[in-house]
């Protein structure tokens, strides 16, 4: 059950950006919805996700698994099921995505992605448990720049999967859209 209605007024701004998110994602999405009591709030998250699309210093797959234990620790429902649709479609596969809340125990993840998601933890951890090792075996993988996007993909992650918990918004089917393979049919062509 959310916590913020989900039905905000209808302002021309609101409907603009309703119609902006059906267009590009198939439907409104319900942290939008949430924001659309306060188009300014609404407003301001849409131009920082704007330009959080323009940095490509981390690869997809890193910054995907990152925000994925992010939405994880935090307990995100809607972010574990709208970052799984988005990692599937940025090229991660859904067994890797859905072995993210155990992925100590799995042999999925390459040393990178096992720091990454690490760190990710480490700084959704309240207090932040980020230690300088574990910077420095970042470090072996990642340069400052990369270092430091990685580390506001993770904030980033954090002020989202927090909103949207906070207002109680649950998963809206996207997982649901990812292409999953038929056994036996990977690769064939029907």
């Amino acid at each position: 059950m959310t916590r913020i209605s989900l039905d905000p007024p209808r302002t021309f701004r609101y409907r603009l950006a309703a119609w902006f998110t059906r267009r590009k994602f198939g439907a409104e999405l319900d942290p939008a919805r949430a924001m659309g009591h306060h188009m300014g709030v609404g407003t301001a998250s849409a131009l920082m996700e704007l330009q959080v699309l323009r940095w490509k210093a981390v690869p997809h797959r890193l910054k995907d698994l990152a925000v994925m234990a992010t939405a994880v620790k935090i307990g995100c429902s809607w972010c574990v099921d709208f970052g799984t649709w988005e990692a599937n479609t940025n090229g991660l596969s859904l067994e890797k995505l859905e072995a993210v809340p155990n992925w100590r125990d799995s042999d999925l993840f390459e040393e990178d992605e096992r720091l990454v998601m690490e760190y990710a933890e480490a700084m959704t951890t309240d207090p932040p448990t980020v230690t300088d090792e574990l910077t420095a075996a970042l470090r072996r993988h990642l340069d400052e720049r990369q270092l430091v996007e990685l580390t506001m993909m993770v904030a980033v992650e954090n002020l989202r999967s927090r909103f949207n918990a906070a207002a109680g918004l649950a998963g809206q089917g996207f997982k649901d859209r990812c292409e999953i393979p038929r056994r036996g049919t990977e690769g064939a062509r029907t």
